[in-house]
């Protein structure tokens, strides 16, 4: 098998290009309809309790994106443990998604869970700190470098404030994002490049405040001379970036993005942020400390609290000091960072237990070798029936996207997708007891994920690959 090493500890495979087998939509079609029909005969109760929800919740799910399972509804679950979970009907699944990430730790870890246990008997939310606050911020500039921390409680809302603060700091009013990123609910984010040259709002952005080419620059990942002309002009306040792409499936950087893009940002007084919500698949400290990045702000949330919501952000001495001198204290609580229960007791117990018993050192030497083995099980299914398709991994993550080589940006990747077929292997996954992302090919290991979990989904990828070119 042939593997290219790329940096933080992530393998690129692909199968050869000379041979390639041709995917028949119509069998994608056919295929389709017959796993919707098992998934319906399989979950009643799901079913029932899917109607009974379209009276009282918008589309019969609690968030909108759920509608995005690729059954007629998505299962309701009875519970989770680990790397499994039930839903109403009993079936048992491997989870490989782990909520997009925020599960990553395995669902409700026995750290964690004793943890929010004891600290909800002791107060929830109380506006004044706690000792767990210094405990979870000293554990963070061990693992990122960075001296000093705030906390929110998702990563969007860390990387909001994060772009108010750069904007105070550098007086710029824009920021640059890179073609297809993902940073949340971000306003300014929902932008993409087109073809023409142009930036403007994603497909899908709903009723987006200003027109986001007004506030933001897009360019595409790992195109450093655009990354230049865009910065020239003064008007950045900050580059928003993912270390590796994560959403629109994984695009990793070439060798020299990283410290080309750190040498233009202090060029033009421009500040970067780093988002490591997706990233810290890499290690204890992510793909920042792997590769020994220097951000001038690095976001991290999701799996930080073991599924408590909960989300960091941390600052250089430098940008620290300038935080604290334009501060106003008599309109520090109104300045449009923050929130009331950001930073409450309950979160940062959960983040201290994750971060000291979950996500360790020890616990990514177990789950990454998992990633390895399940892209070596994709991988082989890929060059047996010689698909055009390419499987990467990032640390404990993994994925498979519908094209024989690497994507090197956002575009690549994104023109890469097959929303059918994305839809049709979930399925397929799904009625045999594997859950992956909605949103993409990805797998994500967590500490309790074993062998046989990751052996049991390459049987399944094969055999509905053989259905597909068979």
């Amino acid at each position: 098998m042939n593997f290219q090493r790329v940096p933080g500890s992530a393998s690129v495979v692909h199968s050869d290009p000379n041979r390639m087998a041709s995917i028949d939509h119509v069998q994608v079609a056919s295929l389709m309809l017959r796993e919707q029909q098992r998934f319906l005969n399989d979950r009643p109760k799901s079913k029932a309790l899917f109607e009974r929800a379209g009276k009282s919740l918008l589309a019969g799910v609690p968030m909108n994106w759920m509608r995005k399972w690729p059954g007629a509804f998505p299962p309701f679950v009875r519970e989770a443990l680990g790397a499994h979970f039930y839903d109403v009907d009993g079936h048992r699944y491997v989870d490989l998604c782990l909520g997009d990430t925020g599960a990553m730790t395995g669902h409700s870890p026995f750290a964690t869970v004793k943890a929010v246990e004891e600290q909800m008997r002791r107060g929830i939310t109380l506006m004044l700190p706690s000792e767990d606050s210094i405990l979870v911020a000293e554990e963070l500039q061990k693992r990122f470098g960075l001296p000093y921390w705030q906390f929110a409680l998702t990563a969007t809302d860390a990387n909001r404030f994060s772009i108010r603060l750069a904007r105070q700091i550098t007086r710029r009013s824009k920021i640059l994002v890179f073609n297809w990123c993902y940073h949340g609910t971000v306003d300014e984010t929902f932008i993409t490049l087109h073809p023409d040259g142009t930036a403007r709002a994603r497909r899908g952005n709903i009723g987006p405040p200003v027109d986001p080419a007004v506030t933001t620059k897009v360019i595409e990942f790992n195109d450093l001379p655009a990354l230049e002309h865009a910065l020239a002009d003064g008007e950045v306040a900050c580059v928003l970036a993912e270390p590796v792409m994560t959403n629109v499936g994984i695009v990793h950087p070439e060798p020299e993005f990283h410290a080309g893009m750190r040498k233009l940002t202090r060029k033009y007084g421009t500040l970067l942020i780093l988002d490591e919500t997706h990233t810290i698949c890499a290690g204890p400290g992510g793909y920042t400390r792997a590769e020994n990045l220097e951000p001038d702000i690095l976001v991290f949330g999701k799996p930080i609290g073991g599924g408590v919501p909960g989300a960091a952000y941390g600052f250089t001495q430098n940008v620290a000091s300038k935080i604290s001198d334009g501060e106003n204290l008599e309109d520090c609580d109104v300045g449009g960072i923050g929130g009331t229960l950001a930073g409450n007791a309950l979160s940062l117990a959960a983040m201290r237990a994750t971060l000291k018993s979950v996500l360790t050192k020890e616990a990514f030497e177990r789950m990454i070798p998992m990633a390895e083995r399940w892209t070596a099980g994709v991988q082989e299914t890929i060059s047996e029936f010689k698909v055009p398709w390419h499987v990467t991994r990032l640390g404990c993550r993994a994925e498979y996207l519908f094209c024989a080589k690497a994507p090197k940006n956002g575009t690549e990747a994104h023109d890469a997708m097959d929303f059918e077929l994305e839809r049709l292997l979930h399925l397929y996954c799904m009625n045999r007891g594997i859950l992956l992302t909605p949103f993409h090919n990805m797998a994500l290991m967590s500490p309790a994920t074993s062998k046989d979990d990751i052996d049991h989904h390459s049987r399944v990828f094969r055999e509905a690959v053989k259905e597909l070119v068979g």
